[in-house]
């Protein structure tokens, strides 16, 4: 189950490509997730940011301090290995380890838990990461990538 898991994943990131991504487009994104997020009464945190800046964050009802720390830890995964934190923390379990210093990170700095997705440009790369976090691993995961469907399509 976890090898077609991790194929699923591994097919999100390979369909859910952006031609382009700036400002504009990081509140928009931002909104629909806020908008699903609270149409579930989802209490996360919704972040968007380059590696050196944030271009959108929400603190819902409900979501803690704690959720901006995973946030943070979960968009550091995407911009190290350039992969959703979900199909990390997929790998690592199928292998039996995870993010230490086993790999040279930093669990105050990495966390290897779904919830936060690389935006990839067609023939640039990664350049963003989507990250919620308040929910279980393939919850935050699923929200980001359910709208990432209806905004890349548009």
């Amino acid at each position: 189950m976890t090898r077609e898991l991790e194929d699923q994943v591994a097919e999100e990131e390979r369909t859910l490509v952006f031609g382009r991504f700036d400002e504009e487009d990081a509140w928009d994104l931002g909104q629909r997730l806020v908008d699903r997020a609270m149409a579930h009464a989802a209490p996360v945190v919704i972040d968007i940011r380059t590696p050196s800046r944030t271009l959108f964050h929400a603190a819902l009802p409900g979501s803690a301090p704690d959720n901006d720390l995973w946030a943070r830890r979960k968009s550091n995964t995407v911009f190290h290995f350039h992969r959703s934190s979900y199909a990390i923390e997929l790998e690592h379990r199928r292998k039996g380890r995870s993010i230490g210093p086993e790999l040279g990170l930093s669990l105050s700095d990495y966390a290897d838990h779904g919830g936060s997705f690389p935006v990839r440009i067609r023939r640039v790369g990664v350049v963003a990461a989507i990250t919620v976090s308040g929910l279980a691993s393939k919850d935050d995961h699923a929200l980001i990538v359910g709208v990432l469907r209806e905004f890349v399509k548009a």
